[in-house]
């Protein structure tokens, strides 16, 4: 039997940089992937989805051309833009190959060695955790489960023959289609449904989004939520919120409102309403650790009940983000090598890459209030910043800080518009130091950017 320091189960986010870090700082690591590296978020979920929406921004910059001084052959034409779904499909498939690689590579690299197999823990002997794959066992002294989550595909009625059909897809299905539904009808309006909604508007099909909550993009703003779904009208994108599915049938979406049943036709319907940790036939019974909900406990350190087992990544259920991933790979491996660390869930940032760009970090004001925490408030529109004036034709975009007084301190920071993005790894920043207002407003921006309405909202504070 093969013997290590650690083995890791899952190529993911997680995964790969705990076997990155773990491999640097001397340890013995193998790390198991049943699928492909990069998990989820490399082939499935952030990049795939990323090069789709640049796409439609592009075609969004040609069509609006006209609006900054941009003709084409002499005539202000932008008829000639449109996204081909073929094209797209394959530079995805490049990038997806070429960041794969690297990913492999950066193991390799490291010293990490790589299984291609499904891996299974079996017990426990002595001081090792015992691995089994391709009916060959290994040992580990320590253990890092990241394998990842899987879309919900809760039980209504239909649903199952829709999804076997091909009429329903999940987030994985919807990338590898060949051709643009001419009516596409999508359940869920978080991060995944909007960004869908985003590039298959673009490119060419009648969206309809159903959303059980009040509004779309759950956890921001109402004002942001208000200012996105605004921007999607526009684009002709119809909104159903406070809308709860009930059946799916082959083309169609059965729905109650406000006590009235509605049918969504589509004729592809994309079911994104969450996702569940893949914990299932994992073997983690096997050894003992606790699980809620489908999802390893853990605590801040990623450690579980087990001595010596460590869950990071999705497969815990607190923040299922890559970047939330890689810090928990973080903190787990340190641990390992006896060095306190936690991850600060309080500033983990969202970021939805519609356009305009939807980010966020830490409380909201409802939540805030909810804490009993004594919080000023503050709403500045983007327009405070002239780079935003100066690139956008509409200038709907606001941030809103939310600053605990008793500290003086940012707590939560919401921003819709241009290089949202970009901007809320500052405002996670100041969070997770809790850097005074006082200092905040001592820094010196780069002008012009959007990211200096930071500095103009605590001004305001």
């Amino acid at each position: 039997m093969d013997r290590y320091n650690l083995i890791i189960i899952g190529g993911g986010p997680a995964g790969y940089t705990a076997a990155d870090r773990a491999a640097r700082a001397g340890l013995s690591v193998l790390l198991f992937e049943k699928e492909k590296l990069g998990g989820v978020c490399l082939n499935e979920g952030c990049i795939p989805t990323k090069t789709f929406l640049h796409s439609a921004k592009v075609a969004g910059y040609i069509k609006n051309a006209k609006d900054y001084g941009i003709a084409f052959g002499g005539e202000e034409n932008t008829d000639i833009a449109s996204v081909k779904h073929d094209t797209v499909l394959s530079r995805k498939a490049r990038v997806v190959r070429r960041l794969g690689l690297g990913v492999a590579a950066v193991i390799k690299g490291a010293g990490a060695s790589i299984v291609n197999a499904d891996a299974h823990i079996v017990g426990k002997q002595g001081d090792l955790f015992i691995v089994l794959a391709d009916g060959k066992e290994y040992g580990a002294e320590k253990l890092i489960v990241a394998a990842g989550s899987r879309a919900v595909l809760p039980p209504i009625a239909g649903l199952d023959e829709s999804y076997r059909g091909g009429y329903l897809l999940t987030s994985k299905e919807i990338l590898e289609i060949r051709e643009v539904p001419k009516r596409l009808a999508i359940v869920g309006g978080g991060a995944v449904g909007l960004e869908f909604a985003e590039y298959f508007a673009a490119a060419g099909s009648a969206v309809t989004v159903i959303e059980m909550l009040p509004a779309i993009a759950a956890g921001s703003e109402p004002e942001v939520s208000q200012i996105l779904q605004k921007a999607f009208v526009k684009k002709g994108v119809t909104l159903l919120t406070d809308t709860k599915v009930t059946a799916i049938n082959q083309g169609a979406v059965i729905c109650q409102r406000t006590g009235e049943t509605l049918t969504v036709d589509g004729d592809k319907i994309l079911f994104a309403v969450g996702r569940k940790p893949n914990t299932e036939g994992l073997g983690l019974e096997n050894i003992g650790v606790n699980l809620e909900r489908a999802a390893i406990i853990t605590d801040k350190s990623a450690r579980t009940n087990v001595k010596g087992v460590y869950g990071v990544g999705d497969i815990n259920g607190k923040s299922m983000l890559a970047h939330t991933a890689y810090r928990e790979a973080e903190v787990a491996i340190n641990d390992i090598l006896g060095i306190n660390d936690e991850v600060n869930y309080s500033a983990v940032p969202s970021v939805i890459y519609t356009a305009p760009e939807v980010a966020w970090v830490g409380e909201t004001e409802e939540s805030a209030k909810t804490k009993g925490a004594n919080i000023k408030v503050v709403t500045l529109p983007l327009t405070y910043s002239g780079r935003f004036v100066a690139e956008n034709k509409d200038l709907d975009g606001i941030i809103k800080l939310i600053a605990d007084r008793d500290t003086n301190t940012l707590v939560g920071a919401h921003i819709i518009g241009t290089y949202a993005s970009e901007i809320i790894a500052q405002a996670a920043a100041f969070i997770d130091l809790a850097v005074p207002l006082t200092k905040i407003k001592q820094l010196i921006f780069p002008h012009p950017t959007v990211a200096e309405i930071i500095k103009e909202a605590v001004l305001a504070l």
